[in-house]
């Protein structure tokens, strides 16, 4: 065999660390094709290299060494939950492709729900970095998945998820002239969060104090006319 081709088979493992799942499945097949591709192999994937017509020539069986040593490879990397879907394929081509009949659809799905969930996000009772953590998970996830989010949207979904005493800070962020970036941006945040925090403290404690005044029991005692 090719050394390129035992490097790969004997290294898969290393190459590709997570095993396949419904999850990731795009992650999993850019690694995969571009690993095959950096040594010459992507061909046996997409079934550009096809088996010589010569079954009993010494191409073919090279052909047939090759494409049985990526089916293996590929095994290594598919989880048991899957395996079974591919388990009897006899071609490197034929695995790829029904792996990508299957979980693809599945992959565009979770990725709607996804996007669904960054539309809607809210911070609630959140704190500032539970609900950036929260955001960049899911973005995270759906650039897994093989797609791109624009930075400015990302923007404008954590503006929009913020409670109304943070209203005078999302009109300074969508009115600024300047642009603007996520590092920035969450810097802000959190230091607007504190502000906004001590403004509360401050407002609690001047409540707490007229309460215990004087003037205030003064007032509660005085009988109200009949």
């Amino acid at each position: 065999m090719p050394v390129s081709l035992i490097f790969i088979i004997s290294n898969i493992k290393n190459l590709i660390p997570h095993s396949l799942t419904p999850e990731n499945y795009v992650i999993w097949c850019i690694q995969i094709f571009q690993h095959l591709s950096a040594n010459g192999y992507a061909d046996h994937l997409t079934g550009k290299t096809l088996p010589p017509v010569d079954a009993n020539s010494q191409e073919h069986a090279r052909w047939r060494l090759i494409d049985s040593n990526f089916i293996l490879a590929l095994f290594s990397t598919i989880s048991p939950t899957l395996l079974p879907y591919v388990i009897t394929s006899t071609t490197a081509q034929e695995v790829w492709t029904i792996l990508k009949r299957r979980l693809q659809s599945m992959s565009r799905s979770q990725v709607i729900q996804l996007k669904n969930e960054l539309h809607h996000i809210q911070m609630n009772n959140l704190t500032m970095q539970q609900y950036i953590s929260q955001i960049k998970n899911i973005v995270d996830n759906i650039v897994a998945s093989g797609m791109k989010i624009d930075p400015e949207d990302i923007i404008l979904y954590i503006l929009n998820g913020l409670p109304s005493t943070y209203n005078s800070f999302k009109t300074t962020i969508r009115t600024s002239p300047l642009p603007i970036d996520l590092d920035n941006l969450y810097s802000l945040l959190c230091s607007e969060e504190i502000h906004i925090n001590q403004d509360l403290q401050k407002d609690q404690s001047t409540y707490d104090l007229l309460r215990l005044s004087p003037l205030c029991h003064l007032t509660e005692s005085v009988p109200k006319p009949i």
